[in-house]
């Protein structure tokens, strides 16, 4: 037996290593969300012809590992907004230990920019940016955008995410697809986080509202953080290391960032242009490897949001007042001077 869907064949029935049935075949979960309004005006929650066979919504209901999603939210969207960082800082992407905890890094690479570490999707840069916001400061950060799943000593004192792993996207329960697009379309609504929402009022048969659906809001970065956001994760896709290069829409500034789990157990695409933002997630119901170098989720991100902009006007994002651009010394990170040859 075999899946189908668009040009991507899913294997049947799978087993582990003792004939135990593991996976009848591979998943995904799509969320689309018009990120002005906060409504959400697409969502999938599972793939295939028994989609819907066991009742469960994987967009809304299922917890996933982000990897390296979550390092915008995490790291560098706190960094900036509080100053510790601009896109063009440097870091040493080198081998680096934080006590008893030494994430891999990236070969090839020594010092690098926060913005090229973010279209490489660095490990290093990215931990020693954690290291200096602070996982309880990243995880109350994030709370304000919704994501709602992040554990604290308060919460669990035996098994909690305050740790620079969780900039890595090392969870202990995960989140879902809704609330990494949730937390993404505050980024792309310059800034201003709306609660995700799926109506807005219920009526009876003769009219009369029964339920109303309610929206918080409010502001968790500047527009001008914002915006370097934007910045950086646009060159996810267009610049030559970017790992998303494949979302590209004519015309059009799409932002996105990937994710992969350890054991290639999750794949993730999160993004956004000025009209919608998407987050999907694929794998296995059970943690199982995901063969095949390609992201399957940027895959399905693309071709969806592909079909969600075909006749849409031409859109880039705009730089408000009160954001500096300076040509900048990739070595040193500071204003580049006709001494510095690397800019």
């Amino acid at each position: 037996e075999v899946y189908r869907s668009g040009d991507h064949i899913f294997s049947g029935v799978e087993e582990d290593k003792n004939g135990n049935k593991l996976n009848d075949h591979t998943q995904s979960a799509m969320v689309v969300i018009d990120h002005k309004t906060g409504k959400v005006v697409g969502c999938m929650g599972g793939l295939g012809d028994d989609v819907d066979s066991n009742g469960q919504n994987r967009a809304t209901q299922t917890r996933r590992q982000p990897g390296s999603a979550i390092k915008p939210l995490a790291a560098v969207a706190p960094a900036l907004e509080s100053g510790i960082i601009t896109a063009a800082t440097v870091y040493d992407e080198s081998r680096t230990t934080f006590g008893d905890y030494t994430p891999n890094p990236h070969k090839g690479y020594s010092l690098v920019t926060v913005r090229k570490g973010i279209e490489f999707s660095a490990n290093t840069v990215n931990v020693k940016i954690m290291d200096e916001v602070g996982p309880s400061n990243s995880i109350a950060f994030m709370r304000k955008l919704g994501i709602s799943t992040l554990l604290t000593a308060k919460d669990n004192s035996k098994n909690n995410d305050e740790n620079l792993s969780l900039v890595l996207g090392g969870t202990t329960v995960g989140i879902s697809p809704l609330e990494m697009a949730g937390a993404y379309a505050t980024i792309a609504n310059n800034g201003t986080y709306r609660r995700p929402m799926f109506y807005t009022k219920v009526t009876d048969p003769d009219g009369n509202t029964v339920l109303e659906g309610k929206q918080d809001s409010q502001e968790v970065i500047s527009e001008q953080a914002a915006y370097v956001i934007k910045s950086l994760l646009k060159s996810v896709v267009e610049d030559s290391a970017g790992t998303a290069k494949y979302c590209k829409i004519s015309g059009i500034d799409v932002a996105a960032k990937t994710g992969t789990t350890n054991s290639n157990y999750d794949k993730w695409l999160c993004g956004f242009s000025n009209y919608y933002t998407a987050a999907t997630w694929y794998g296995f119901d059970q943690n199982e490897e995901v063969s095949g170098a390609t992201n399957v989720a940027g895959r399905i991100w693309s071709a969806v949001m592909s079909k969600v902009h075909e006749g849409k006007d031409k859109s880039t994002f705009n730089q408000p007042s009160g954001v500096v651009t300076e040509t900048i010394c990739r070595v040193s990170g500071k204003k580049a001077t006709s001494k510095c040859s690397d800019t």
